[in-house]
């Protein structure tokens, strides 16, 4: 299953891998080697990864929306995984963009966070509110396994793993919804407005709350037509 995983120092230490055996794994800042990358190596690389991205980002949200041309090739850059008629409003944050995916034809409001230190696929035609937030890393619950770690030279560093966020296509998320670390929402969802996903939520659902819950699935029988105050 899609995996990524990390764990880090100050200047946050990732490392995504394709594929696991495991829905997290766990590697500590001051082993020597993560599969086979020297740990100092790959985390110069991540961190570089990292700046570029917020930079990018930066020129993505001040670029107009007039100038379409110009958005579409920074987020082509940062976004290299990303569907056709796709369009993200702005402003955006990543972690590091390189690790989501969108499919054809998704939108997102104003306002959307992605913290990617683990893949985090959207489907096709997903649409998002504004203000909602999709955030992979995980913290231990407990103080002493959370805080700040000091080495033996001096410097400091802490321990996180991340678990993937996987959205279905056809998905609709009301504003200021947030999908923890883990989470498959399956196809034809509708969030509310507000909700804090930290469960899978099953396909074709209408969920709502803190902690998001289903209210019933969505059929035929919720469609506009048969909402006469519309018309």
């Amino acid at each position: 299953m899609n995996l990524s995983v990390l764990f880090c120092d100050v200047d946050i230490l990732t490392f995504k891998s394709a594929h696991s055996a495991f829905d997290s794994c766990f590697f500590m800042c001051d082993q020597p080697f993560v599969l086979g990358c020297h740990q100092a190596v790959l985390s110069r690389l991540l961190s570089l990864e990292s700046k570029v991205c917020v930079s990018s980002f930066r020129k993505y949200n001040n670029t107009l929306e007039t100038d379409a041309e110009k958005r579409k090739a920074i987020l082509a850059q940062l976004l290299p995984d990303c569907g056709e008629d796709t369009f993200l409003q702005g402003p955006l944050q990543f972690d590091y963009g390189c690790y989501t995916r969108f499919g054809k034809r998704c939108y997102a409001n104003f306002n959307l966070v992605v913290l990617d230190v683990c893949p985090v696929t959207f489907g096709d035609d997903v649409f998002i509110g504004p203000n909602c937030s999709f955030v992979s890393p995980m913290h231990a619950l407990l103080p002493e396994e959370r805080n700040l770690k000091q080495r033996p030279d001096g410097s400091y560093y802490d321990l996180e793993y991340g678990k993937p966020i996987t959205v279905g296509s056809n998905c609709w998320f009301g504003s200021n919804v947030t999908v923890c670390g883990g989470v498959t929402i399956g196809e034809g969802c509708v969030i509310g407005a507000g909700s804090v996903v930290t469960k899978d939520i099953p396909p074709h659902s209408l969920a709502v709350g803190n902690p998001c819950r289903v209210l019933r699935e969505i059929t035929e029988k919720d469609s506009v037509q048969y909402k006469p105050e519309l018309f």
